[in-house]
C-alpha cells in the first residue's frame, strides 16, 4: 500500500481534513466492531475510493459497471453485464429458497466537488448536451455500490447461513429516471430469477451515521418531468404591439401554476409544481416566436399527478387564447411512480435490522418529495423496501445546528459521508435483511 494511499484510508476512518470535520462519531457496535467487517474495512474504502474520484454521467457508466461487475465476479457471482445498455446483474444461488434482489445505482451527477477533501473528484466530462461539466458523487452512490459489493461479499463467504437466490442488481441512469425502466424492458425479471423481495438502500444526509430509517407505504413521492413549449407573434421590442410576447404569457404562466396546488388539490394531498428552467429570446430589442420551460412535478396520488398535468394544459392554452397566440405544446418526457414500501415487508424485515444495530439506531421516518426510480421493481407485484442510511457525525449535525445553518444535502457540491461508519452500517443492515429473509442452509 503505499504511503499516500494509506493516509487517504486514515483519512476516511477519521474523516479528518475535511473542512469542519469531526472524529467519526460512535456507531451501533455490531457495525463498527464486527470482525468481518473489521478485516475487509480497508478493502472497502479503498473501493470507496476509487468510485468517489472516478464519478460517470446517467448513461456513461462504462468503467463503473465493469468495476462492479469484476467486484461481483471477485465474489463468486455469476455475472451479466449490458443489461438495459450498461446494468450489471449478479446471480448468488445457494440452494432451494426465496429470490432477494439488490439493487444499487451506480450514476454521479453534474455537479462540481466543493469539498477540499483530499480523494476530491476532479473529473469532468460532456453531459448529454455537450456541455463541460464537473463530476461528482453527491447522492451517494458511491457508497451506496460500495454496500452493495460488502454485502455480495459478506453472503458469498456466510453461505452456510442462509439458502435461496439473491440477484445483485447494479443500475445505471437512476438521477435520469431510465436506468430501472431499461434493465427491465431488457428482461430483468425473465432472462433472471424473478425476485420475492427487492431491497435497496439510500444515503440521508442529515442524519447521524449509524443510522437507519425506514418507513412502510408511500415513501417516496413520483416524479414527472414536463416540457411546456409557449408560442408568440416574435418582432422588434420597440413595437411590441405589432408582436405576441411568449415571455410575458410564461411569466404569467409560471404564476399562475402555483395555484394549481393550493386552490385546485386537495389541501391534504401533498403536490410540488417547480419550474426549473426557462429559455427564450435572443437579445434585448427582440421579441421571441417562443420560450420553452421544463418543469417537475411532484406527488403521491397518481389522481394528483394527472391533476397538475391537466392544469397546467388548460392554463397555458386558455393563455394563448386570451392573447391570440398560436397554440402552446406540453410534453410528458420523464416519469417514475412514487416509491411504496410495502407494509408487510418492512415489517418482517425492521426486526432484523434492530437485532443487527441495535433499537435506538432503526428509526421510523416520514416521506418525502423526492423521486427514485426503485418504485419500478415492484413490476408484477414484488414487494420492495428502500431504506435510508444516516451519513453524519453527530460533531457536525451538533456545529450546525448552533451555527443556524443547515448541513449540505444531497446534490450539493459539498456533501460528503463520515464515510466508514456509514459504509459499515449499510453493510450490516443489508446483509442483515437480506440473510433475514432467506431460510436457514439445511
Amino acid at each position: 500500500m503505499s504511503g499516500g494511499f494509506a493516509t487517504v484510508l486514515l483519512l476516511l476512518a477519521s474523516q479528518q481534513g475535511a473542512p469542519g470535520a469531526q472524529p467519526e462519531p460512535k456507531v451501533a457496535p455490531a457495525s463498527a466492531a464486527d470482525p468481518w467487517y473489521a478485516s475487509h474495512r480497508d478493502e472497502f474504502l479503498g473501493l470507496y475510493i476509487h468510485l468517489h474520484t472516478h464519478p460517470e454521467l446517467s448513461y456513461q457508466e462504462v468503467e463503473t459497471a465493469a468495476r462492479v461487475a469484476a467486484e461481483l465476479k471477485r465474489a463468486g457471482a455469476k455475472v451479466t453485464t449490458g443489461v438495459g445498455k450498461l446494468g450489471v446483474v449478479g446471480l448468488i444461488e445457494n440452494g432451494p429458497g426465496p429470490v432477494v434482489l439488490v439493487r444499487t445505482d451506480m450514476d454521479a451527477l453534474p455537479v462540481a466537488e466543493q469539498t477540499g477533501l483530499p480523494y476530491a473528484s476532479k473529473v469532468k466530462a460532456r453531459d448529454s448536451q455537450g456541455r463541460e461539466v464537473g463530476v461528482m458523487h453527491a447522492c451517494g452512490h458511491d457508497v451506496h455500490m460500495t454496500c452493495f459489493i460488502g454485502t455480495a461479499r459478506w453472503l458469498t463467504e456466510h453461505k452456510n447461513r442462509w439458502s435461496g437466490t439473491v440477484v445483485m442488481v447494479a443500475q445505471p441512469a437512476e438521477e435520469t429516471i431510465g436506468g430501472a425502466c431499461n434493465m427491465l424492458a431488457d428482461g430483468l425479471y425473465s432472462r433472471f430469477p424473478k425476485p420475492d423481495f427487492a431491497l435497496a438502500l439510500h444515503c440521508h444526509s442529515n442524519e447521524p451515521a449509524g443510522n437507519v430509517l425506514y418507513r412502510g407505504g408511500p415513501l417516496l413521492a413520483s416524479s414527472t418531468s414536463l416540457s411546456v413549449t409557449i408560442r408568440g407573434k416574435g418582432g422588434h421590442g420597440a413595437w411590441p404591439n405589432r408582436t405576441v410576447d411568449p415571455i410575458v404569457l410564461a411569466a404569467l404562466a409560471i404564476l399562475d401554476f402555483q395555484t394549481i396546488v393550493s386552490r385546485e388539490v386537495e389541501p391534504i394531498q401533498p403536490a410540488v409544481v417547480t419550474v426549473g428552467s426557462i429559455h427564450g429570446g435572443t437579445r434585448h430589442n427582440i421579441i421571441s416566436d417562443e420560450v420553452k420551460l421544463q418543469l417537475t412535478l411532484r406527488a403521491f396520488s397518481e389522481q394528483v399527478r394527472l391533476q397538475l398535468i391537466e392544469g397546467i394544459e388548460r392554463r397555458v392554452k386558455a393563455l394563448a387564447q386570451a392573447h391570440k397566440a398560436p397554440a402552446p405544446t406540453v410534453e410528458v418526457e420523464e416519469f417514475t411512480p412514487a416509491t411504496i414500501n410495502s407494509p408487510a415487508l418492512v415489517e418482517r424485515v425492521v426486526p432484523f435490522l434492530t437485532k443487527a444495530l441495535g433499537v435506538e439506531h432503526v428509526k421510523p421516518t416520514d416521506p418525502v418529495m423526492g423521486a427514485e426510480d426503485f418504485a419500478l421493481y415492484a413490476e408484477g407485484n414484488v414487494p420492495i423496501m428502500m431504506f435510508s442510511l444516516g451519513t453524519m457525525s453527530t460533531e457536525r449535525i451538533a456545529a450546525a445546528k448552533a451555527r443556524g445553518t443547515d448541513l449540505p444535502s444531497l446534490h450539493s457540491g459539498l456533501f460528503y459521508p463520515e464515510t466508514a461508519p456509514t459504509i459499515a452500517t449499510g453493510i450490516k443492515a443489508m446483509t442483515a435483511a437480506v440473510a433475514g429473509l432467506l431460510p436457514p442452509r439445511p
